[in-house]
């Protein structure tokens, strides 16, 4: 046996990561390093806003009325002072307004994910795993939910979750009622395609074996069955995060998502709608670029990941 043939016991995960099939695509494909450039860009920019944005726009002690509709880089009227993006009808700077609402459309967006993963991903395993009629109920609850509109299933469980809310906690606990009502209308997915992972392996002589030495049903779907189905599930879950942002962008611009006291980008987007017919144009048009790109980014890294974990679509 030659040396060649043998990798280096040494040699380190990293190493093997570089020299793999999936690095190679990645570096080969333009789309997909630019989509991670600029995905890590907004994500790392949204979790320091505190160190970047020149001012807490959320902040009432920070606010100077007279900055009010600035434009861009243009200096104020009565103050001098000029800003990058330039402010709202409050003074407030719409760069600062963009990097904290980016906070919150990606905390909600992938808090929404996660929700919506391990809902689906535990619903997915006991129906294909355990078969019956547990599995018919629960696919046919996901046929049923899927003949709506995911955003009309979201407004509907987030009405109904505000409205059982005690008037004084809505405002605290809207973002989390929005998660809920985001995840509850995107488990769908996650449970038919683990469900169908879970039936294919759950015939295979592995999971056998586990039966005969008598490991207990949910031990073999934890730590047998799982790791084997993640790989569609990661596909799902980047692209699923660029539709809870859209969907988080959505009901906010619709005024049933985040609350004014903790802005969005959806809830910007909405704010600035009212002053694009009156000359602020810029109020509107930042956020809406923002998210767009944000939105956009993840998708074409989510696509990306799905081509690069199906050989059938190298």
């Amino acid at each position: 046996m030659t040396d060649s043939s043998v990798k280096p016991a040494e040699q380190s995960r990293l190493r093997v990561f570089l020299d793999g099939d999936i690095f190679y695509m990645f570096k080969t494909s333009p789309v997909a390093v630019v989509s991670t450039i600029v995905v890590m860009f907004l994500v790392l920019s949204a979790v320091f806003a505190p160190l970047i944005a020149p001012t807490n726009p959320f902040d009432p002690a920070s606010l100077n009325l007279m900055n009010g509709f600035t434009a861009p880089l243009a200096p104020n009227a009565f103050t001098g002072e000029s800003f990058l993006l330039g402010t709202d009808d409050q003074g407030r700077d719409v760069f600062s307004t963009i990097l904290y609402g980016m906070r919150v459309s990606l905390f909600v967006g992938v808090a929404a994910v996660l929700f919506a993963m391990v809902l689906g991903i535990t619903l997915g395993l006991i129906s294909g795993y355990v078969g019956g009629w547990t599995e018919t109920i629960i696919m046919r609850t996901a046929d049923v939910q899927l003949t709506f509109p995911s955003i009309l299933v979201a407004m509907l469980i987030f009405g109904i979750a505000k409205g059982i809310t005690p008037v004084e906690y809505r405002d605290q606990m809207a973002i989390w009622v929005l998660i809920l009502a985001i995840g509850l209308s995107d488990w769908v997915q996650f449970a038919r395609v683990v469900r169908g992972a879970t039936m294919v392996e759950k015939r295979k002589e592995y999971v056998e074996a586990a039966r005969l030495i008598g490991r207990k049903p949910g031990s073999i779907m934890l730590r047998h069955i799982l790791p084997n189905v993640l790989s569609p599930v990661l596909v799902i879950a980047t692209i699923s995060l660029a539709l809870a942002i859209i969907a988080e962008a959505t009901l906010s611009f619709l005024g049933v998502g985040a609350p004014a006291t903790q802005p969005s980008l959806g809830t910007l987007i909405r704010i600035g709608q009212g002053f694009l017919f009156s000359g602020e144009w810029w109020i509107l048009l930042f956020p809406a670029v923002t998210l767009l790109v944000l939105a956009l980014s993840v998708n074409l890294l989510g696509d990306w990941l799905r081509d690069a974990l199906n050989p059938r679509l190298r």
